[in-house]
């Protein structure tokens, strides 16, 4: 037998041995990549900015309600709840978002969105600066303004894969999510100082003045890489909303899997940063500013994760990383519920951000891998339900504390989060084994 016989056969031995279960890959420092296109700069800068002012915005309006409810027995309820009432249009608005983002040009939609809220934001803060504002008044606010982010995050969200090519997509995407806990570590930490020396006006007035900077990036941007949309004049607005949810159950059934195991970090877990405010007055025993050095360390620990995955890309399989995540999730949520030395505190909710970071991240990827760009914007927004869904935790979060403690309703969260969160793993083998 030959010498090129042999080593025919040898290949051909190696290459049918079984692969391993866990692939993973040589990292390669890429951390900034995707900031060699021009336009997908301008997105993520005003990404930022946005970002920025939604993270402000959730730190206020708990400290705001938990000011004008104090001393009353429903105070910690309003709390959380006014949190959650940001993600409530998410229920109703998401599959109407995503149409709207399929039919209309992305970035003008998202420039409509933000002015409107730079008004809005700005007469707000008049009105809280004037003392003119109830537990009513702060509702209203949040709910509008939940109404905008549910339309402007989903067009900004699918605008990622306009700005850069496909082979880029998958980077671009990870790169973007810096955007998320940079901001949770900046806004609050500089809104929690800001509320303990000046007071709530200039943080609305801050939040106004970020969504005008998002305003003025955007004007120069461009999308060189959206694909020409299908004339919709013989199709109804109906037609294609409906059409996104034929599409994620018929087609791409892998998509209703991933929103599903959404729901465990976005609707059980995420009520955990509304009870903060709370958890910091009657468990660590301080004011805004320790509650804002909580948000920010939270946001320094998914600015860590971000980091790490848009410098070293899924060194695993994206369908392994989504599910490990959702149980390491819910296990620093179960920690943390009962951390009432302030360092401990400070590093579960730390860690807890890591995991979300990576399940978000991750999953995010996942859908705009798998997504056709006419859907893209539809498909985007199926994750905004589990984000609406909140509303429905929150309240039952917010009345199980106020009938026991906020640790013991921090720890039922965590305790029901990990159940579901092992199921999905142990029978969800078509998310095991994705890596789109």
């Amino acid at each position: 037998m030959s010498t090129s016989d042999t080593t025919s056969e040898r290949q051909s031995a190696l290459s049918a041995r079984p692969q391993p279960r866990f692939s993973v890959r040589v990292p390669r420092l890429q951390t900034f990549d995707s900031f060699a296109y021009s336009n997908y700069r301008y997105l993520w800068i005003g990404n930022f900015f946005s970002n920025n002012a939604q993270w402000l915005q959730l730190l206020t309006v708990g400290w705001l309600m938990r000011d004008l409810t104090s001393g009353s027995s429903s105070s910690t309820l309003f709390v959380v709840t006014v949190g959650g009432m940001s993600l409530l249009p998410g229920l109703i608005m998401a599959p109407i978002a995503g149409t709207l983002g399929d039919r209309m040009d992305r970035r003008k939609l998202v420039i409509g969105i933000q002015t409107f809220m730079v008004v809005f934001s700005f007469l707000f803060a008049i009105l809280v600066g004037q003392q003119l504002v109830s537990e009513f008044h702060v509702y209203l606010y949040v709910f509008i303004s939940g109404i905008c982010v549910s339309i402007s995050q989903n067009s900004r969200m699918a605008l990622v894969a306009n700005t850069v090519p496909r082979h880029a997509m998958a980077h671009a995407f990870a790169t973007n999510v810096l955007t998320i806990p940079g901001t949770r570590m900046i806004g609050p930490f500089i809104g929690g100082i800001l509320i303990t020396t000046l007071g709530f006006f200039w943080n609305f007035t801050l939040e106004a003045l970020l969504y005008l900077g998002t305003v003025i990036v955007f004007l120069p941007l461009k999308t060189p890489y959206a694909r020409a949309r299908r004339k919709v004049g013989n199709e109804s607005f109906l037609s294609d909303l409906l059409g996104g949810f034929t599409y994620v159950w018929k087609d791409k059934r892998v998509l209703f899997y991933l929103t599903l195991l959404a729901f465990i970090p976005n609707t059980i877990l995420q009520p955990a940063m509304f009870l903060l405010p709370v958890f910091t007055d009657e468990i660590l025993r301080h004011g805004a500013d320790v509650g804002g050095y909580l948000l920010a360390i939270n946001g320094f620990g998914g600015l860590l994760m971000a980091l790490s995955i848009a410098s070293f890309g899924f060194v695993f399989r994206k369908g392994m990383i989504v599910l490990v995540s959702a149980i390491a999730s819910s296990v620093f949520i179960l920690l943390f519920s009962h951390a009432i030395i302030m360092p401990l505190a400070f590093l579960l909710i730390m860690l807890f951000a890591t995991t979300q970071t990576s399940f978000r991240t991750t999953n995010g990827t996942l859908m705009q891998l798998l997504v056709s760009d006419e859907m893209r914007s539809r498909v985007t927004s199926l994750q905004r339900y589990s984000m609406g869904g909140v509303i429905v935790s929150t309240f039952a979060i917010g009345w199980f504390a106020r009938l026991t403690s906020v640790s013991i309703a921090l720890a039922a969260m965590g305790i029901v989060a990990t159940c579901l969160a092992v199921v999905f793993y142990a029978f969800s083998r078509q998310i095991r084994e994705l890596d789109a």
